[in-house]
């Protein structure tokens, strides 16, 4: 398919060898006394910071959408509607829906927006956009740049999902939460996985989660990802690591516990939605302020450069349909 995506450089991080070269030119020039304490500081201090930041040697972009149109890309997204089996299984209380007064792109950004309207017998809508069948990926760096509403009741989150439940039903096949906040509680987002057995034989991560500075909050816009390897899933908030988990497990059925890394050895695809009230953050109070949106600058999904399946470097497609409809583990 044609792109229509504007294209950004790849994130890069330092090379372990280089690193580990850079620490041996540190230390051979304090031997000599040609490095004073003051530039070793300084030089440490580069380094660890550089380590802090968990990511594989370089970074392709291979998806985005930048939201520069007019209305919402369907070669990108689609929708789903309505409110799921008891409130998508969480006592959710919205109406999920496509129309424009839920879900619309201005001036380069995404907006989800969630009101207090009665509408097919729910007091609340919203809206939920999801690339199933458009776009999945196994492994990678997946970042969303956006900014969140406050309030009790609101639920936003940005999550993935196996493109195939190749494992079994939730959460056999895994699920991973890239972020997730309770409205009443700005300062603070989560990541999380689910896995283990279908439910109720299901588990999930322990955090930590993230707080934001003093003064700071999900009100502002900031960048939230995620770098999904093999072995570990790492979630940063501005490029700043908060959590990492390496330990996970899947059993189809209690008999048959299937190899790690399994569940998360599958492609998964891409979920945007602003839940109202449920299981997480509790129902809306009289206090709560309607209507509330998510703004989505842009979402992007890069691959580890070293291991492309793209070919050349800056190669970039709207769909990955192989793996969207071929298991690929």
């Amino acid at each position: 398919m044609p792109c229509g995506c504007r294209t950004s450089a790849p994130v890069t991080a330092l090379p372990v060898s280089r690193s580990q070269s850079i620490w041996r030119v540190v230390w051979v020039a304090v031997a000599t006394s040609f490095v004073g304490p003051l530039i070793l500081t300084i030089l440490i201090a580069g380094l660890t910071l550089g380590a802090s930041r968990g990511a594989q040697a370089a970074w392709r972009l291979v998806w985005s959408d930048e939201f520069n149109g007019n209305s919402v890309n369907t070669n990108h997204w689609g929708f789903d509607v309505g409110n799921g089996g008891n409130g998508w299984g969480n006592h959710e209380l919205e109406f999920y829906t496509s129309r424009p007064e839920n879900v619309f792109v201005r001036h380069g950004l995404l907006h989800i927006v969630a009101r207090r309207e009665f509408y097919h017998d729910f007091n609340y809508t919203s809206a939920r956009l999801k690339t199933r069948g458009r776009f999945c990926q196994k492994y990678g760096r997946f970042e969303f740049r956006a900014r969140l509403p406050q309030g009790k009741g609101y639920w936003p989150a940005f999550w993935l999902m196996p493109e195939h439940e190749v494992y079994g039903g939730w959460a056999a096949s895994g699920e991973i939460d890239v972020m997730e906040n309770k409205g009443d509680n700005p300062r603070n987002v989560l990541g999380t996985i689910h896995y283990g057995g279908p439910s109720p034989r299901n588990t999930h991560s322990h955090g930590p989660s993230y707080n934001f500075p003093p003064g700071d909050s999900v009100a502002n816009f900031h960048i939230y990802a995620v770098e999904w390897t093999k072995r570990a899933i790492r979630w940063f908030v501005d490029d700043h690591l908060y959590e990492t988990q390496t330990a996970w497990w899947s059993a189809s059925t209690p008999k048959l516990r299937n190899p790690y890394p399994a569940p998360f050895n599958q492609p998964f695809f891409i979920i945007m939605n602003l839940a109202v009230g449920g299981n997480f953050d509790g129902n809306p109070t009289d206090a709560t302020i309607f209507p509330g949106e998510i703004q989505v600058d842009y979402v992007r999904v890069y691959e580890d450069a070293g291991h492309s399946t793209h070919g050349k470097a800056g190669h970039i497609r709207t769909a990955r349909t192989a793996q969207c409809t071929v298991p690929a583990i």
